[in-house]
């Protein structure tokens, strides 16, 4: 049982459970332990303002109180949520004048990435002049939340999902709060955890739901899924979560893992993604990674778009699936990629350069008296179907944009441009 002084018997387990040092906290050790950022603070009995960055229900608002109480500081939380100017206001308001009277103030702003950039530059003179310590919280990822000038007066500490070592832990602390074992199978057990996917709070929730059930029994991973709804993974189609998987699932697909972009790929419908969103990446993937080594890449993920289509969920998600594979197990090349990057930079560079006039066309007798198609060489009249003309304006010259890979048809293709360079050199 925790000891006296607590939250009352009658509130959630996972407010009785809030740990009352940092040494309680779990699965964050590489910032509450001795050399981590936070502990170290604290050593130094001096805080930063710092920005704590991670999932829901890994500590983010227990730290900062348990930082306040460390340090002997006052704690004023404020949630972006349900505060506006006013609230403001009246929080540095109130920390001036606890300044004057010699006590300092943490002001903890949960979800902070919920102001705009507006709000957030407010913070600013009263973190420089130290009036408050801000240490604020948020699960977006701050390069994208926050604005570089609270940024760069702010520390940003990243927390962990937890583990399943953290996890356990607070399974143990749970049992002995309510005095008996939880009513499940060792599978159950770990079914249960990984539910949780890497939340405490939502973990300690589903753990007092069991315990208020009565089940006389232990439960198996079956019982257990039909009693509790399985939490859905942590997937916002326009946040963080969103960028992070498609750019798992783009590595793996480019690194020739057909098993890892399988899974990423699953994770993002799984947890409602646009299926049409993931075959644009596809298509877009086929060009970039694989391009010319393997032609047919292309044609097979517009073939899986107008499948999907055509077929609708769920039957058409294995033309993604087969899309996926295909790509994961094509040779790569970003030759036509990086030819493009080349060609646009030449472009931008050399302007408005006109063409040597042999190849341009004269419709009309002036451009004829100006020399306009004269000289021209018509390919499919020459030797080999290959003239081996020079085709660049004059003031520039012959440059090299595609450089094929040895990998798949683009090897045949380097044949093909070495077996022209010659002829070329032969006919000069």
């Amino acid at each position: 049982m925790r000891a006296a002084g607590g939250p009352p018997g009658t509130a959630p387990l996972a407010e009785r459970l809030r740990p009352r040092t940092l040494s309680e906290v779990v699965g964050q050790e590489h910032l509450t332990g001795s050399d981590g950022a936070i502990g170290r603070m604290v050593a130094a009995g001096q805080l930063s303002s710092i920005i704590l960055w991670g999932p829901p229900g890994t500590g983010k608002t227990t730290i900062a109180r348990l930082l306040a109480e460390a340090v002997g500081m006052r704690f004023a939380p404020l949630s972006a949520v349900f505060s506006g100017v006013a609230d403001l206001k009246k929080v540095f308001a109130d920390a001036e004048k606890m300044a004057a009277a010699g006590k300092r103030t943490l002001l903890f702003v949960d979800e902070i990435h919920r102001f705009n950039r507006a709000q957030q530059d407010g913070f600013l003179p009263y973190v420089e002049r130290g009036t408050v310590v801000l240490v604020g919280a948020t699960t977006e990822n701050p390069s994208f939340a926050l604005n570089a000038a609270l940024l760069s007066r702010a520390q940003v500490l990243v927390l962990h999902r937890l583990d399943q070592t953290a996890m356990a832990t607070l399974l143990g602390r749970a049992e002995e709060e309510v005095g008996k074992p939880l009513p499940l199978t060792d599978a159950a057990r770990e079914a249960l955890t990984a539910s949780a996917d890497g939340d405490g709070r939502f973990l300690l929730n589903q753990v007092e739901t069991l315990f208020a059930a009565g089940i006389a029994e232990p439960l198996d991973p079956a019982a257990l899924a039909q009693l509790l709804h399985r939490r859905m993974p942590v997937y916002d189609k326009d946040r963080d979560g969103h960028y992070n998987l498609i750019s798992a699932l783009h590595k793996a697909l480019r690194g020739s893992d057909p098993q890892a972009a399988l899974y990423y790929m699953a994770r993002m419908l799984v947890a409602g993604e646009e299926p049409l969103y993931v075959l644009r990446r596809l298509v877009r993937f086929a060009s970039e990674d694989v391009g010319l080594a393997d032609p047919q890449a292309l044609v097979q993920c517009l073939a899986a778009k107008d499948a999907y289509q055509f077929l609708g969920s769920p039957e058409g998600e294995l033309a993604i699936v087969q899309a996926c594979l295909y790509l994961a197990t094509a040779p790569k090349s970003n030759a036509a990629y990086a030819a493009q990057k080349a060609a646009f930079a030449s472009a931008r560079d050399t302007g408005s350069l006109a063409p040597p006039a042999n190849i341009l066309n004269a419709p009309t007798k002036l451009m004829k008296d100006l020399g306009y198609g004269a000289g021209y060489e018509y390919d499919h009249d020459a030797e080999g179907g290959f003239s081996g003309a020079d085709y660049w304006p004059e003031e520039m010259g012959p440059q090299i944009y595609y450089r094929p890979t040895d990998r798949g048809f683009e090897k045949r293709i380097a044949e093909r441009l070495a077996w022209w360079d010659e002829q070329r050199k032969a006919r000069g």
